[in-house]
């Protein structure tokens, strides 16, 4: 559900230049328990076809679906300037899947008896506006009203001026509270990467560590997510895959592999690679770090505005997917689960140059969905996508 629209400038025509063409081959396929050969078949058109017609550089794509199949695949290039293959082993920056960490780690909190989801954001960090009526349910369920920072025209300039720019999240705050809420807190459903740079400070005060550090051994260190970090700079762990964005002066495509993602910080910095968030999803559907009374609250799902899209605590729900979607500058995502088929879908881009508005991570998983849960189709739309540069409603970017 994210897509920050504010912050995408977005020519569908540059997009399907700039990309076209780098990678519509398999690169390696890396399971034994496929499908049967008819499936992978068709999954493979399917994916092929998605990365010919929107330009993708590179995607590695998992589905496992105990008694069916494994399709794990990674397609195209990591480095359009050297035509390295992609493989399933690199690390990419997930966006706004980093809600799910983020989220759970509140969550958590809640289960020690340091916090309640009721709780004013006003009791733990000052100067919101109207913070004395805004709760953490309302913050994590993305109902505040407070507008996105990465709506905000200023802070767009400042990041296309100088991506290697650190943000304090106290920066992040004062470009979203210059405006008026968009609604009165509880009243509505709006994705809004401040509400979860608040959740964060919420987070570090209560739990008195660094947010990447509380994550760290609270949340995936327990789940031994070993390839999985939330960084405090640029860098990005070998071995990785470029990353290539518009999100340009000039409307034109550019690694932003090492753009500092200190913006997104609590909302989108994290990174993790395919066999992680393949492990991670199905602990963050079945609650598995959290209470039982604790995760029926979080998959308490509430309407978006959005046909077949709803939206929990830090988790969205799409035709019964459940997860999150993420992007942001040279990188999209997607890690959800279908309950009912036992199935886990995990997709990473190295891309986030839309195809005619359309999130790139949803043209993947529509189209894998359409092969192998033709009654669960995942298809967010496109005023619904998770951005971390555009405004509008997101479960991730």
């Amino acid at each position: 559900m994210a897509r920050l629209s504010m912050f995408k400038i977005v020519l569908a025509a540059l997009a399907a230049l700039c990309l076209v063409g780098a990678g519509a081959v398999p690169a390696q396929a890396a399971r034994t328990d496929r499908f049967d050969a008819a499936t992978v078949e068709r999954l493979d058109r399917a994916v092929t076809a998605v990365m010919e017609r929107a330009g993708i550089p590179g995607a590695n794509v998992g589905l496992w679906m105990p008694g069916r199949g494994t399709y794990v695949k990674s397609f195209g290039v990591s480095d359009t300037s050297s035509g390295t293959p992609m493989d399933t082993g690199l690390h990419l920056r997930i966006g706004s899947v980093t809600k799910t960490f983020t989220i759970t780690g509140l969550l958590k909190l809640v289960d020690q008896g340091k916090i309640a989801l009721d709780d004013p954001i006003a009791r733990y960090v000052p100067g919101v506006p109207q913070g004395d009526r805004i709760t953490l349910r309302q913050l994590a369920g993305m109902r505040s009203g407070l507008v996105d920072y990465t709506e905000d025209e200023r802070w767009a300039a400042s990041l296309l001026a100088d991506p290697q720019r650190t943000y304090t999240p106290r920066q992040l705050l004062d470009y979203a509270f210059t405006h008026p809420l968009d609604f009165p807190p509880g009243t509505k459903w709006a994705y809004s990467n401040t509400n979860t740079v608040l959740l964060g400070l919420v987070i570090e005060k209560v739990g008195g560590q660094p947010l990447g550090t509380y994550l760290k051994q609270q949340v995936y260190e327990p789940l031994e997510l070993d390839e999985t970090s939330f960084p405090t700079d640029a860098r990005i762990p070998a071995p990785y895959s470029q990353g290539y964005s518009d999100f340009t002066k000039d409307g034109g495509t550019t690694a932003a592999t090492h753009w500092n993602p200190s913006w997104a910080w609590a909302a989108g910095a994290m990174i993790s690679d395919l066999d992680d968030l393949r492990a991670w999803v199905p602990a963050l559907a079945d609650g598995r770090l959290l209470t039982p009374a604790t995760q029926e609250q979080r998959l308490d799902f509430g309407p978006t505005g959005y046909p077949d899209v709803s939206y929990g605590l830090g988790i969205m729900r799409v035709k019964g997917w459940i997860g999150h979607n993420g992007d942001l500058p040279g990188y999209e995502s997607l890690a959800v689960k279908l309950p009912s088929e036992d199935a886990t879908m995990v997709i990473l881009v190295n891309s986030d140059v839309d195809y005619r508005g359309a999130s790139l991570s949803t043209l993947l998983g529509r189209a894998v969905t359409s092969v192998v849960t033709p009654e669960h189709v995942f298809d967010l739309p496109s005023a619904a996508q998770s951005r971390q540069q555009s405004p509008s409603p997101t479960p991730s970017r």
